[in-house]
């Protein structure tokens, strides 16, 4: 069987399965990538690659609706959802064609000799990108339409439940005018893919995912003097100190834990409500929570569709069961049928427990009980995750404090779901070493050459 093979979550369906590359596949698409670099990135303008990436986001709006479908076929994403994702894919690439030259202006440098000196920014050449499923059309273009502005050339390895979306997408790229080699989609093995960032014309590998899988990449990328871009997982808290609109606060608490299925990287998924409100916040938590029925991600006013396979529902069922055995107390959910997993709230964690250090990937959240915002701070950072953290508050000090103590590469304070285009995106810890979105996203894999004249 191949391992590219979209897997209807919702109907347990094998849909279409996709042949694997062959070595001589991976040869050809590395070199086309390298000739792509050689010849179109330096012969380009940045005008003109940024116009191709405008089209490129004008073809995602004109195909939003083939491309949602796909999403839902491949990982159960809720259409209005997957809508949603194709729209804001559209949005990113626009801004990084909006933004193409000031990206790329020379940057004057104050010096204290004679002379000048100045920050030219250029390309590196072919880049492998490694993506994950929750995610298909947002996580390509926020690694792909930056490092096409510069000038690299993206060599794209999908997950492997991915491989139709991936296909569509490709097209998308051909379609807008980009020339043979700029943007490939390889279908590759892990094997192939360690031959890939080996290669010396490929210049740098981006990978978001598992801590498993980037740290396998991080180890073959040093190994040959790559440069790495990683994003993890992350175990973001929702820290709840005082709220002048507790329904509102609860209900943004429910939005941040069951976004994409409870299967986003930055979801809020450890709740650390102060003494005073936590009682009446976990009793409307666990209520919203259980409220929410898992249902056909197809139709139109479907909030939670299924997680991304029966093997994940069926690792989540088993974090939980385990968490309850070693002393938890299960509020709601805790089990699912097939790869639809009910809404789920856990209490009573403690530090002991395998389920205080590990990613919840799914519609699962831990609540906790804390004296005060030194101790909500301190539960916070006790993670080996550092990717987002959302913080409320009616107290702007308060806000301002607690956001510059937590260990974190995003604080949002009294919102949630407010990713855009121009916001940086990332984390520290073991969430990843890297930052997508927004001017940082184009500095990753760029020469910033140093041309100073006497």
């Amino acid at each position: 069987m191949s391992d590219y093979a979209v897997i209807n979550p919702a109907t347990g369906k094998t849909e279409a399965t996709y042949a694997t590359a062959t070595d001589a596949e991976i040869e050809t698409a590395v070199a086309a990538a390298d000739a792509a670099h050689r010849g179109w990135s330096r012969s380009s303008t940045v005008a003109e690659r940024a116009a191709l990436v405008r089209r490129m986001a004008e073809l995602h709006r004109e195909r939003r609706e083939e491309l949602a479908d796909v999403f839902v076929r491949e990982m159960g994403k809720p259409r209005e959802a997957a809508l949603g994702e194709v729209d804001f894919a559209a949005d990113i690439a626009e801004y990084y064609a909006d933004q193409a030259e000031a990206i790329m202006k020379d940057q004057p440098l104050d010096i204290l000799g004679d002379g000048t000196a100045i920050i030219r920014r250029s390309s590196l050449g072919p880049l492998v990108g490694i993506m994950p499923w929750n995610f298909p059309a947002y996580q390509i273009v926020r690694f792909a339409a930056p490092n096409l502005i510069v000038g690299n050339t993206i060599l794209l390895k999908p997950a492997p439940q991915c491989p139709e979306s991936s296909s569509a997408i490709a097209a998308i790229y051909r379609d807008a005018g980009f020339p043979e080699g700029a943007y490939q989609n390889v279908l590759a093995t892990n094997e192939q893919i360690a031959a890939m960032i080996a290669d010396p014309r490929v210049q740098g590998v981006s990978l978001t995912g598992s801590e498993r899988a980037g740290a396998a990449v991080a180890e073959v990328a040093g190994r040959n003097l790559k440069k790495v871009a990683l994003e993890l997982g992350g175990s973001d808290p929702f820290i709840v100190l005082s709220t002048d609109d507790l329904d509102a606060t609860v209900q943004a608490g429910i939005d941040a834990r069951l976004d994409n299925n409870g299967q986003a990287c930055n979801g809020a998924k450890r709740f650390i409500i102060v003494d005073g409100l936590y009682d009446a916040f976990v009793e409307k938590f666990v209520a919203g929570m259980a409220a929410v029925a898992p249902t056909d991600p197809m139709q139109e006013d479907t909030v939670l569709g299924p997680v991304s396979s029966l093997a994940a529902a069926e690792n989540l069922k088993k974090q939980i069961d385990t968490a309850v055995a070693q002393g938890a107390t299960l509020l709601t959910g805790g089990d699912h049928d097939g790869a639809f997993f009910e809404p789920t709230v856990l209490a009573d964690v403690t530090p002991e427990m395998d389920v205080y250090a590990q990613e919840l990937f799914g519609p699962a959240a831990v609540v906790y009980r804390v004296a005060d915002e030194d101790a909500a701070v301190a539960l916070a950072n006790d993670t080996t995750f550092g990717l987002g953290s959302y913080v409320f508050t009616t107290d702007a000090a308060q806000a301002e404090r607690v956001a510059d103590k937590i260990e974190a590469g995003m604080v949002y304070v009294n919102l949630v779901l407010a990713d855009s285009p121009e916001l940086p995106f990332g984390g520290i810890k073991r969430s990843g070493t890297s930052r997508e979105l927004g001017h940082l996203a184009a500095e990753e894999f760029v020469n910033k050459k140093l041309i100073r004249v006497g």
